[in-house]
């Protein structure tokens, strides 16, 4: 496989499917629209902010958030 295929599949986004507690998910979501912001973003930040503290930063922009 060629530099330039890898680089392609590094960029494509793979999905994490999480299970939790319906009554939880209810109020995380009504949490994050009181704030403006998707779950998906809250949750990239939080995976972004769990490598950093634990010294993995792959310098990846969050392609959900605006500017």
């Amino acid at each position: 496989m060629s530099a330039n295929s890898s680089d392609r599949m590094e960029e494509k986004p793979a999905r994490l499917t999480v299970l939790i507690d319906a009554e939880k998910k209810r109020a995380f979501d009504e949490l994050c629209a009181s704030q403006d912001i998707t779950a998906s973003q809250v949750v990239r930040q939080l995976i972004r902010d769990y490598m950093a503290k634990h010294g993995i930063d792959l310098h990846e922009p969050d392609p959900g958030k605006t500017q």
